[in-house]
């Protein structure tokens, strides 16, 4: 998948894979394929997770901080 795509379009190309894969009866090498492909987008929405729990964490820190100088 050389194009950027966003979380939700990733998870849901995830569920189709591991929905066919559960439910199908797929010859191997598109078995082997489907997982590969399943696998990047399970690491590419981990990443997706991460980036924005971190972006969070550091607008709750920027958030407690500024509270902490208002009192």
């Amino acid at each position: 998948m050389a194009t950027k795509t966003n979380f939700e379009t990733s998870m849901k190309r995830l569920e189709e894979i591991v929905r066919k894969l559960e439910e199908e009866q797929v010859p191997l090498e598109e078995s082997m394929r489907l997982y590969e492909e399943g696998m990047k987008l399970g690491r590419r929405c981990r990443r997706m997770l991460d980036e924005a729990d971190e972006r969070i964490r550091k607008l709750a820190e920027l958030k407690d901080g500024e509270c902490d100088d208002d009192e």
